[in-house]
């Protein structure tokens, strides 16, 4: 680490809060935050953890939900240059112990309110470093003094969770630079005179997406409304009572809000941008969500490593281009992309490939992963992982992860499971839909289709592995389809591919194991 002459971005945020005043600026569990509030609140924070025993530059361990206090344990972490160290709460046991072991924290800040008590699991193995709890030791109600607060303290770092699509979480790590060009952005968006946001956030800070969501509101002097736990029918009733403009969802989520039978009589008019990404939405939905809520969806795209990629906002389905649905938009901001083939050419567009990406917001490595970094970030560029091209237009579009490439030995080429997964949920009876690559004796792999139907419906496979074949061809077609209540999510309420897989394996156990057991006529 080195020292930076102050101020840093967290006194320059402080600086913002202090302007706004007596702006509301938090909303959640029963409380209701000024900026004037939040600006004590952090310096506030900050003296407790010096006083007790928290020291500049320490590695600080943070396993919080979403509560209203995380944004201000964080930048009174910061404001002491502490790499804070963010793992999620809700992940597995196995998963937190290898990521403490990785952090080797000097301090701990947990959520004392939590009834599943995780923090009080991870203080029993952190003999000798101090712990904080939130309502207990960090209380918002408190006002310690905080006039003689450290001012030559190390740049202060993150190191977050991936969201645990692509296996066990990477520690990802982000510099300073990070935290500058969110401000940046905000003061874009200030400037550009764009409504105030009065953001509905399910998206926690042990995330990078969180990070950016949460501090970009605050930095643009918005109201952010953190929620911990996705309810549908709570997000549907809280959107017209508080007069929500903006949010973030998934697909899935998404789903279930235009399923809800209480979305109809809803307001939404107050809506300025409903987000959606972290996965591939289905053309149909958001045909769907187009008519009911108006030009206000905005298609958004990145990951942990480069946490905003593209943008599309003010979705339409244009005539001309009724194949930008299935675009998650052009480049945003600073961001340069390219494709690429496997040996590093840069292929034209309409070419599917690798997807890489230049921004200021990139990652600046995996922590203790010193190989898998140098494999993903090249000269500044951040390999994503992701297949997809580009139009002439420099829209992006997406067709999947390269590990969920279904590889067969049919063509000389992969297919992907997006394409078959739109040709689904395009059907009437079908809510959603999910496509994995399993073994097959003559194919090498075959997609397999997991769809939830619409209740009611008397939808057969046979039916939609015809459709597949008709719209797409024989090669796309599903070995087989099997119809599940709810396709499993992750704990970022992404489709769970790797509980498809594990569910496949277990039900078909003699196909896992003996490839040559063909999953056979496709019926």
């Amino acid at each position: 680490m080195t020292d930076r002459p102050q101020p840093g971005y967290v006194h320059r945020a402080l600086d913002l809060f202090a302007g706004y005043g007596d702006r509301e600026a938090l909303v959640g569990g029963g409380r209701r935050l000024t900026y004037t509030d939040v600006h004590a609140a952090v310096r506030g924070f900050a003296a407790t953890l010096v006083r007790r025993g928290v020291r500049p530059g320490d590695a600080v361990l943070v396993s919080l939900g979403n509560p209203v206090e995380a944004p201000l344990v964080q930048l009174a972490l910061h404001l002491l240059g502490c790499r804070t160290m963010w793992v999620a709460p809700v992940t597995s046991r196995r998963e937190i112990d290898e990521f403490v072991r990785l952090a080797r924290p000097d301090a701990l800040v947990h959520d004392a309110r939590d009834p599943a008590n995780v923090g009080g699991e991870l203080a029993a193995g952190l003999a000798g470093v101090p712990v904080l709890g939130l309502g207990v030791d960090l209380d918002l109600t408190a006002r310690p003094d905080a006039s003689a607060l450290p001012v030559d303290v190390p740049v202060p770092e993150s190191f977050l969770q991936t969201s645990g699509t692509t296996g066990t979480p990477k520690l990802v790590h982000h510099r300073e630079s990070f935290y500058t060009q969110i401000l940046a952005l905000a003061a874009d968006f200030r400037a550009a005179g764009f409504p105030l946001l009065r953001h509905l956030s399910y998206s926690p800070m042990w995330l990078a997406s969180g990070q950016i969501t949460t501090l970009f509101n605050l930095f643009t002097g918005g109201v952010l409304f953190p929620r911990d736990g996705w309810d549908a029918a709570a997000f549907v009733r809280t959107v017209p009572a508080e007069r929500i403009n903006s949010t973030f969802v998934t697909p899935p989520m998404l789903y279930e809000v235009l399923d809800h039978p209480d979305l109809p009589g809803a307001d939404f008019s107050s809506m300025f941008m409903f987000n959606v990404g972290a996965g591939p939405a289905a053309p149909t939905r958001l045909r769907q969500a187009i008519a009911r809520f108006g030009p206000v969806l905005r298609i958004v795209y990145g990951l942990s490593e480069a946490v905003v990629v593209t943008a599309q906002p003010g979705l339409t389905e244009d005539p001309a281009h009724p194949e930008r649905l299935r675009s998650c938009g052009k480049p945003y901001g600073d961001v340069r992309i390219e494709i690429r083939a496997e040996d590093g050419t840069v292929l034209p567009p309409g070419v599917d490939g690798e997807v890489w990406v230049h921004t200021a917001l990139r990652f600046a490595g995996y922590h203790g992963q010193p190989e898998l970094t140098a494999d993903t970030l090249v000269d500044g560029w951040v390999r994503t992982r992701d297949i997809g091209h580009l139009d002439a237009d420099g829209y992006l579009y997406l067709v999947d992860r390269l590990q969920d490439r279904i590889l067969t030995r049919q063509r000389s080429w992969p297919i992907y499971s997006r394409p078959i997964e739109d040709v689904l949920a395009a059907h009437p009876a079908v809510r959603a839909a999910a496509v994995i690559g399993v073994p097959d004796e003559v194919a090498g792999e075959l997609p397999y289709a997991y769809v939830v139907p619409a209740p009611g419906s008397g939808v057969t496979g046979a039916e939609l592995i015809d459709l597949v074949t008709t719209t797409l061809s024989d090669t796309w077609a599903p070995g087989g389809v099997g119809f599940v209540d709810a396709l499993p999510l992750n704990r970022s309420n992404k489709v769970d591919k790797r509980a498809l897989r594990a569910r496949y394996a277990a039900d078909h156990p003699s196909a896992v194991e003996h490839p040559e057991a063909s999953i056979g006529s496709r019926a």
